[in-house]
């Protein structure tokens, strides 16, 4: 036997039996059979896992044996899988008094045993076996005269156990030694280091350059060795450090047989030789499957390599080689070669072995994880109730005699014992109820996942920010490795939030290890300091309460309780506050446990309609306010009309002389306002203080507030401003007043009462219009969060599933690990994951795709989402605040509140604009005070309210007043902090009015300074759905028409879930106008290559279309009549088919074929030049050609691409009549970007650009200074659209992609990208409009109200002032409005100016990369003759579109992988 032809193993599934002796019958039957060494029957499992020799069995042959015993057998996986063997080497001890030839029968029948070579010269026998099934023990025992050869015990696992037979202190050593050429060499080293003393046995190896050496350390060392290797000319490295011979046997077994789990079955592809070596690999930087397949068929390509095993979970590579053409050096560094820099690749262990492949998965009884597993493993057991030392004697005395336990050490102390043990001999749990028998009280600390209860002491929690997941697979990754590592008990990962909550065993682990294991999967992790962040905190009403000891039971029963943290109760308000930890407890239990002592207990009841978002209440406040002002500013406005029309009047009669005192008094008592009450007190003083009163301390009051918390903060904003021009005016005007009715003076003094109500009219208007553009925006948000569902159905189950009972219960009520029903229309109240039942979810409020999604056990759904169909259970895992819907809706909150930059600025030049304008009103009463003391004249002039009849010093005080409280009253960084955030809001109002979703300020101001567009291709340009280009009927229309064709391919792709085969299942529909198909039968599908099955049934549809198809063949005459010596009328040929339908039998049969060129003939189909030249073209043009067959003669072509939306050549267009650069980058093929770049004209394209390298190159674009825009709908964008200036997705696309960009475009319309950086620059220029007015209003207006303008008449009151003030505000605001106008461009009003310039690129004038490199692959630098000539081709062929893609596209070797991969193509001309 060869042994390298192997073993194999293979699972039958048999059904039928009933017990245990079906069981026995059948291993007894089976096991006699010749070439099968084992059989193991599951009676659980109904299968049985049998190991045979190829050479006399196969599958099928075992199947049948088991049929043939009454017993149904059915072969589910028919490939076997290769078995792992073994060779010992036995010599002979004493004198042999056996025959050679008896040993050979005796071994040979012996189960388990596969070969046997015996060298009689040498007195060895060779023994290969299969270790699962036989060890050497067993061996010796068969054969007493037999030893086993201790040399070779390093080679193999099936050696001996008791270590005895190795003489005590021999050691084996392998070393590395070069420069040996032929076996004169190897003969000579032997020679020579075999005559040393201490040396047992020496055996080197040519092929490996390496010789494994067995010595007694005690007489020899190893540097003796080595310098005596090395004196003989050879160089000579230690390559293992000495091993003494003392493995087990079932270590070294172990150490041979796990690597297999880490896949089930992966195909050996050739077979090992007997000089195959094993080494194992760690490796760093893998991040996914396709990480995986790409180590794996890179490294399976080597011809030395018989085999190799990657494993993800454990980040590892078992790799069987042809150890004499290799060394485990160089394939370490084939492992990293595969993608540079991106692999890290240690060697852990090389076992070097004769064996021939992994054993099969079911014959081991070892645990999944062995591979992670030391050979030992320890656990910590806490122990209770030991009370002195006899009874840590008496534990360790029992439990050390337990089998598979190495040690045990207790600890009176700390109450614990540390044992070592043989996880495949026992487990903690095992020992723990030894110790438990004993009468201690014994619990795990931390050895496995799964005993949450009796976690102990020893647990803690700790929150991990996770960035990079992009989808819920991450985050299956994430908990999946988690879970595996040691120390950790639970995860629980959420996707939106990007934390992650572990809790863990710190004696065995500690967070930042956590993070690290995170990041070595290829996330981004940071440990989250304040760990309270998770934690649950509840408000409650308590009512019962009598007295403070009712607070004290409460408190104290609650902190009792697991899984509290803090807890306070308040007698006088009734509530309680409480802290939780959600894993352990939730709202429920606590609720439960208040009512338990006699309390009633309830939820403090939240406001779910959003208004903290919708601003009625400060739209309220602010009406109310403004009406406030109005009603009393109204009548001061009319007075103070009334006093200048009179003073008009007084003034002309009297021709603009001053008045003396005396005919002041006489004025004034003549009018009414004037008169006086009381001495010093008119009744327009009074009136309007009365008016003023109810302003300034009403109307105002908010203002008062808001400025008081601002100077506490320290900060001066637009409300310390009005409080400080209102209040001055009010005290100044008071004093005055006070003062005058003190002197008991004649005339009336001038009062400012008018000025705080006509001031807080304006600006409450202002504040009242601004919140209401403000609640408009955060109506979205509104929306998202009355997604949410009020209540929930929580239901109790048995062990058997079975529903025991349900309750209703607020949705803040439920828990993490409740059980809820969800019945069809309902929502989902929180994230879960099915666990019974299945239905159709439409999720589009999350994902925006319109498709309901199929859920079924182990699915995940979001809170929000609605169920459509059937009723599910589903297990609660992300509860309150933790939803995905309660994290969007803190995304877009955070969107909305996130600040433009031009914002920002506005808000710090308010800041120093409080203090500059309160320093400029001072300054303006202190020059004016002086200016008039120096020089009265001016005064007199200028201050127009003059008398004689007033003192000096008034008149200069009051004037000087006046000027200043102007200033106060004109200075308006309102207006400042208005301009931007009116604009910002009108502008994303309006974007979302035409389905475009602007996230926050930025992204709308940065839009207008994109310099660079870059688009996905699938998705984006196209619609990423394949669609039937055109059919072409490859045979005479008399042998098979073409609806014929179509109703045969169409019944055939039915059946297929394949992207491609719904295309053409769809076109099929169409094409025959109807909703059903023929039946299809023995379908079978072959990944990569087609599908063949059989179909009936289809004459229904020809007879249904048998009027049409006259109709049809001339219509499609042109494509069918191919060959033109057999060109025959269509009518005739019609008439022949009709013949053949009505004469037809019913259910006659077709045996079908369709796929790509391999899948044809490796069906026997010969494929003609002709079709092979019409399968190039269009794969040339990016198109997928699939070919049929029908009873095994070729007679269809399909060409299915992706088609581009009809509106992406006329956005490119447009985006590049903006100055735009249009950038297209896919990581679909070359031939097919171009073929997409050169439909819509753009002339860069980037091909077969990974999604990292998306990234990379849109930030290279912003290395160049340029501001980026990007354009996708996939999770492959996300990263792409994250980085990006202004990331741009596709409202259709996925929701990660939607998440991760700035702008959303609700329609799936590319002109949404152009109206997005339209309405951008638009907004910003509104912008500058309002920051203008501000800042013009603002400095035109401070100088005049101080007075500078005085000489030329210009005067203003502190009344204006505020008018104008205001008037700037409303300005801003109206300006801002005037956005409301903005028109989306349409279709059409783009399309007719447009259409005269737009011409399709030839593809010549387009530059493709493959990756991102900038260097393109065009044809190297032409001459100018040469350009010429291209320029005039490209010119010809644009005008020539039908021969365009065949003459100037570069053709190259049509794409293998774009057959039937489901990597589209697309083109622009559709034949039908």
């Amino acid at each position: 036997m060869d042994p390298s032809m192997g073993v194999n193993s293979v699972t039958i599934s048999v059904e039928g039996m009933t017990c245990n002796s079906c069981v026995w019958t059948i291993e007894q039957q089976i096991g006699k059979v010749n070439g099968v060494h084992h059989i193991k029957v599951s009676l659980e499992e109904k299968n049985a896992t049998i190991i045979y020799d190829p050479k006399l069995q196969t599958p099928k042959t075992l199947q049948e044996a088991i049929d043939d015993m009454g017993f149904d057998a059915v072969l589910h996986n028919p490939d076997p899988l290769p078995v792992l063997t073994d060779t010992l080497f036995l010599t002979v001890t004493a004198s042999l008094t056996l025959p050679w030839d008896h040993i050979q029968s005796t071994l040979l029948k012996t189960k388990g045993v596969t070969d046997i070579k015996i060298y009689p010269q040498k007195r060895t026998v060779a023994v290969t076996i299969i270790p699962s099934i036989v060890n050497a023990n067993q061996i010796k025992e068969l054969v007493p005269e037999l030893s086993l050869d201790t040399g070779t015990l390093e080679k193999k696992s099936g050696a001996c156990e008791d270590h005895s037979m190795a003489q005590a202190g021999e050691v084996v050593l392998k070393m590395k030694v070069e420069g040996m050429t032929c076996h004169s060499c190897t003969s000579t080293i032997e020679g020579k280091i075999g005559k040393l003393q201490g040396v047992q046995r020496i055996k080197v190896s040519l092929d490996n350059q390496e010789a494994t050496i067995v010595y007694q350390p005690h007489l020899i060392s190893v540097e003796e060795m080595k310098k005596q290797i090395e004196a003989m000319g050879f160089p000579a490295f230690v390559k293992k450090q000495p091993k003494y011979l003392k493995l087990g046997a079932i270590d070294v077994e172990r150490l041979k047989n796990t690597p297999v789990k880490s896949s089930e079955g992966s195909q050996q592809r050739s077979p090992s030789y007997t000089n195959d070596s094993t080494a194992t690999f760690i490796i760093d930087g893998m991040h996914c499957k396709s990480c995986v397949s790409n180590i794996e068929s890179t490294l399976s390509a080597l011809q030395y390599v018989s085999s190799i095993v990657v494993s993800l979970e454990n980040r590892s590579a078992i790799v069987k080689y042809n150890a004499s053409s290799v060394t485990p050096e160089s394939l370490r560094k084939a492992i990293e070669a595969v993608s540079p820099g991106l692999y890290r690749v240690s060697i852990t262990s090389e076992v070097e072995s004769t064996s021939n492949s992994p054993s099969s998965s079911s014959l081991q009884k070892i645990p999944l994880n062995v591979v992670s597993q030391p050979l030992t493993q320890e656990t910590v057991i806490n122990i209770d109730g030991m009370t002195c030392n006899s009874c840590v004697q008496s534990i360790e005395g029992v439990i050390s005699k337990k089998p598979g336990v190495k040690s045990i050490r207790v600890s009176l102390a700390n109450s614990n014992g540390t044992v070592e043990y043989d996880p495949l001999l026992t487990s903690p749990e095992t020992l723990r109820g030894a110790i438990e028998d004993m009468g201690f009280d014994a619990t795990l600390s931390g050895m496995t996942p799964v005993q949450d209860k009796e976690e102990g002491k020893t647990s803690s929690k700790c929150y991990i920010q996770v960035t990079g997941m992009t989808c819920a697979s991450c985050v299956a990754n994430i908990e999946r490795n988690l879970r595996r590592e040691e120390g950790i008990y639970s995860i629980l990962v959420a996707l939106m939030a990007g934390k992650a909550e572990v809790r863990y065993n710190p004696a065995v682990i500690q967070p930042p290890m956590i993070a690290e294991f995170i990041r070595e999967l290829g996330f981004g992790a940071t440990v989250i300091e304040n760990a309270d962040e998770g934690d649950g905190v509840l408000e409650l009403v308590v009512r019962g309460m009598t007295c403070a000891s009712c607070v004290h039971k409460i408190e104290s029963s609650l902190t009792k309780h697991r899984g509290i943290l803090y807890c306070s109760v308040a007698l006088a308000t009734n509530k309680a506050h409480i802290k939780y930890d959600p894993e352990i407890i939730g709202p429920r239990d606590i609720i439960h446990t208040i009512e338990s002592l006699g309390f009633e207990a309830s939820l403090v009841k939240k406001d779910r309609s959003a208004s903290h978002l919708d601003h009625k209440r400060e739209i309220r406040q602010w009406r109310r306010s403004f009406l406030v002002s109005l009603f009393f500013c109204i009548p001061v406005m009319g007075l103070m009309i009334y006093m200048m029309v009179m003073d008009h009047h007084f003034a002309t009669l009297h021709h603009n002389q001053n008045m003396s005192k005396e005919e002041m008094i006489n004025l004034h008592s003549s009018m009414f306002l004037e008169r006086q009450i009381l001495p010093g007190l008119s009744v327009m003083n009074l009136l309007s203080f009365l008016l003023c009163v109810p302003v300034q301390f009403f109307g105002g009051w908010y203002f008062y507030i808001q400025a008081y918390k601002a100077l506490k903060h320290k900060t001066a904003n637009m409300d310390v401003l009005i409080v400080l021009a209102t209040t001055i005016a009010f005290a100044y005007s008071l004093i005055i007043l006070l003062v005058a009715m003190y002197e008991r003076a004649k005339v009336n003094p001038i009062t400012f009462f008018d000025t705080p109500p006509m001031l807080f009219v304006f600006i409450a208007l202002g504040r009242w219009l601004e919140h209401i553009a403000k609640g408009k925006t955060s109506e979205a948000l509104a929306k998202l969060i009355s997604l949410q569902a009020t209540e929930a159905t929580i239901v109790t189950l048995d062990s058997d599933n079975i529903l025991l009972s349900e309750e209703q219960v607020d949705v803040e009520l439920v828990q993490r690990g409740d059980i809820i029903k969800v019945v069809p229309g309902g929502k989902f109240p929180v994230d879960g994951r099915v666990i019974e039942g299945h239905s159709m979810v439409d999720e589009s409020l999350i994902t925006g795709e319109a498709m309901p999604v199929a859920k079924k056990p182990g699915s995940t759904v979001i809170a929000g989402s609605i169920n459509q169909n059937g009723s599910l259970l589903i297990c609660a895992t992300h509860v309150g605040a933790d939803t995905t819907l309660s994290q969007i809706v803190k995304l877009v909150e955070e969107a909305q509140t996130s600040k433009a930059p031009i914002q920002q600025f506005a808000d710090k030049l308010s800041g120093y604009f409080v203090p500059f304008i309160v320093f400029v009103s001072i300054a303006t009463l202190l020059v004016w005070i002086v200016i008039g003391f120096l020089n009265f004249e001016i005064v007199e002039t200028y201050f127009p309210g003059y008398n004689r009849s007033i003192s000096r010093t008034e008149t200069i005080i009051r004037f000087a007043f006046q000027a200043s409280i102007t200033v106060l009253c004109i200075a308006c960084p309102c207006s400042l902090g208005l301009a931007t955030p009116t604009a910002v809001m009108v502008g994303t109002g309006v974007g979302a009015q035409n389905g475009i979703l602007i996230k926050g300020g930025e992204p709308l101001e940065m839009a207008h300074k994109v310099k660079v567009v870059v688009f996905d291709k699938t998705g984006t340009i196209t619609h990423g759905t394949p669609v039937v280009n055109q059919v072409k009927v490859l045979t005479e229309s008399n042998r098979i028409s073409h609806h014929k064709i179509l109703a045969i391919v169409g019944t055939a792709e039915s059946n297929s879930e394949h992207p491609l085969g719904t295309a053409i299942t769809k076109y099929c529909k169409q094409e025959l106008d109807t909703e059903t198909l023929g039946t299809c039968i023995d379908f079978q599908v072959v990944p990569g290559c087609g599908i063949s099955c059989k179909v009936t049934n289809i004459e229904g549809l020809l007879h249904k279309n048998n009027w049409n198809i006259e109709d049809n063949n001339i219509k499609h005459a042109s494509l069918v009549q191919i060959d033109a010596s057999n060109e025959q009328s269509s009518t005739s040929s019609s008439m022949i088919i009709d013949a053949q339908i009505s004469n037809a039998l019913n259910a006659q049969q077709y045996k079908v074929l369709i796929g790509n060129r391999e899948w044809m003939i490796r069906n026997g189909l010969v494929i003609n030049n002709d079709v092979n030249d019409f399968m190039t073209e269009h794969e040339r043009k990016g198109r997928t050609a699939v070919l049929v067959a029908v009873d095994d003669e070729l007679c269809g072509l399909i060409a299915i691409a992706d088609t581009v939306k009809p509106e992406a050549e006329l956005a490119i267009h447009i985006l590049k009549s903006m100055g735009l650069e249009v950038v297209l980058m896919t990581g679909d093929n070359s031939k097919t970007a171009r073929s997409i770049a050169s439909q819509v004209g753009i002339t860069k394209v980037f091909a077969e650009v990974l999604p990292s390298h998306k990234v990379a190159k849109v930030k290279q674009l912003q290395e160049e200074g340029k501001r980026v825009a990007m354009v996708g709908d996939g999770i492959n964008d996300s990263p792409a659209l994250a980085m990006a200036n202004v990331g741009i997705a596709i409202g259709t696309g996925t929701d990660v992609a939607i998440e991760a960009a700035d702008v959303v475009l609700i329609r799936n319309d590319l002109l949404d990208v152009v109206a997005s950086i339209d309405l951008s620059r638009k907004t910003v220029k509104r912008i500058r409009i309002n920051f203008v007015f501000a800042l013009i209003y603002n400095l035109v207006g401070i100088p005049i109200a101080a007075g500078v303008f005085m000489p030329i008449g210009l005067v203003l009151q502190p009344w204006m002032g505020s008018a104008a003030m205001a008037a700037s505000s409303v300005s801003v605001v109206l300006s801002s409005l005037f956005l409301k106008l903005y028109r989306k461009p349409t279709y059409e009003s783009y399309e007719l100016p447009a259409r005269s310039q737009i011409g399709q690129k030839s593809p010549s004038e387009i530059s493709v990369h493959v990756g991102i490199d900038d260097t393109s692959r065009n044809s190297p630098k032409l001459g100018l003759l040469d350009r010429i000539v291209n320029y005039s081709r490209a010119s010809i062929n644009s005008l020539l579109s039908d021969k365009r893609s065949l003459n100037s596209v570069v053709t190259s070797e049509p794409d293998k992988h774009s057959l039937l991969v489901g990597d589209f193509r697309e083109d622009d001309d559709t034949a039908l």
